[in-house]
């Protein structure tokens, strides 16, 4: 796919938390990953793997440590860690450079050499010029950083209202002032205006939470649920309000009677759609859908999943979905994100993926799939994956790699060389 096509890009994104006064939790380490438009991104991954935590930390319901989001081109993300360890580094290296300069002086010193060297003086020198370079670099990239993700939304507002003068000033110029007909663009024109200065980025990518009923609030209506986005938009007009909230229900597959029930009054389902409805009201482009099916039964999980492919189709949305059943994922997904203990250990196209499972945990995964078939079932195998086991990182570190075709696979030198042998047989 063309470059042009990606909506959401995630470069090294790094999400710890502390577990006390030294110790963190790395819950999302090192993660990069583009998604495009109109496609399907399936992350998969066992309970506590961090598939949540990237969703998240891309909607902002979380401030990132490190790595940056880019959404639509423009980076709505951005942690500072990595900038700061970088300082810390130079420093390290400033300190151990100085180090070993004031001893070679001590020691021509204890054999009589009271002048210090033009070459400790010009050593000296670089290494200060390297510590300042890289703390001007990185001073600048934590400025940058902390502007982006603090304005991001303010710079989107302003450039939804510049395109809103570009679409209407034109118009108006065209027109008699004096006149009925510019006289009622005018007010169009200030409505459209103010709307778009209360525009937010993150108006344009929802999530879909995994608790239907957790996540929908027991004191508000359906009608209340669902418009509440609209609301905070600062969209004023009530009659506007329950037109589209009526249509967001049958788009969903429920009727306009259900607009003035509660979320106890409906099945695990029913609460489900609704929480689509409330996330597809505000047209957005991208839809993180965070194990939408895992708390439902499964007739009902193929009627979710049927209904967010329709919507894909009819609203043109891309999403990001997240979940264990990998053979849902294989059905619903262009492409296919493997993470393990926070990491991602292979990408690919889902027939990619499920053609040429390279890594021993994607192994492990596509083994636990149960198939409908009693004979296949008893001969089936469980492929235990044992990371001790399987990987010597001691010295060859792992990075991610292209296998080619875009097949990316998280291994060292050793492993990659080994993956492309079996590959290529």
């Amino acid at each position: 796919m063309d470059n042009n096509d990606v909506l959401l890009k995630v470069e090294n994104l790094c999400q710890y938390f502390k577990m006390g006064p030294t110790m963190e939790l790395k819950a999302v380490d090192n993660v990069s990953f583009e998604v495009h438009k109109g496609e399907v991104f399936g992350l998969v991954g066992e309970s506590g793997c961090g598939k949540t935590t990237t969703g998240r930390s891309i909607i902002k319901l979380y401030d990132i440590t490190s790595g940056n989001v880019y959404f639509e081109g423009q980076r709505i993300c951005a942690g500072i860690r990595s900038y700061k360890d970088a300082v810390r580094a130079a420093k390290a290296e400033y300190r151990q450079e100085a180090g070993e300069v004031k001893k070679l002086i001590k020691e021509d010193r204890k054999n009589g050499v009271t002048e210090v060297r033009a070459e400790y003086s010009e050593r000296l020198k670089n290494a200060e010029e390297k510590l300042h370079a890289v703390m001007v670099e990185q001073t600048a990239n934590i400025k940058s950083a902390k502007f982006d993700d603090k304005y991001c939304n303010k710079q989107y507002a302003e450039t939804q209202m510049q395109k809103v003068r570009e679409n209407f000033e034109p118009q108006l110029a065209a027109l008699n002032p004096e006149s009925a007909e510019y006289k009622e663009l005018e007010k169009q024109f200030k409505e459209e205006l103010r709307l778009a200065k209360k525009d937010r980025i993150m108006n344009k990518m929802q999530m879909i939470f995994q608790d239907p009923i957790a996540s929908l609030d027991p004191r508000m209506t359906v009608r209340d649920i669902i418009a509440e986005g609209l609301i905070i938009r600062g969209v004023r007009n009530k009659k506007y309000i329950d037109e589209q909230v009526y249509k967001m229900l049958d788009l969903v597959g429920l009727v306009p009677e259900h607009a003035n029930r509660y979320p106890h009054e409906f099945s695990g389902g029913q609460r489900q759609r609704i929480g689509i409805a409330r996330a597809i009201i505000l047209n957005p482009d991208l839809i993180i859908a965070d194990e939408p099916i895992s708390a439902l039964d499964v007739s009902i999980q193929a009627q979710v999943i049927n209904l967010l492919n329709d919507l894909r189709n009819s609203l043109g949305l891309t999403i990001m979905f997240i979940a264990h059943d990998l053979s849902v994922v294989k059905y619903f997904s262009d492409k296919i994100g493997v993470m393990y203990f926070g990491k991602m250990v292979e990408l690919a196209t889902s027939d990619e993926l499920f053609a040429h499972p390279l890594h021993p945990y994607t192994k492990s995964l596509l083994s636990a799939i149960p198939v409908p078939d009693p004979d296949y079932e008893k001969n089936r195998k469980r492929i235990v994956y044992n990371p001790i086991a399987e990987h010597d990182y001691s010295v060859d570190k792992p990075v991610m790699r292209d296998i080619g075709n875009g097949h990316l696979i998280y291994c060292n030198e050793a492993e990659f060389e080994r993956y492309k042998a079996e590959i290529n047989s």
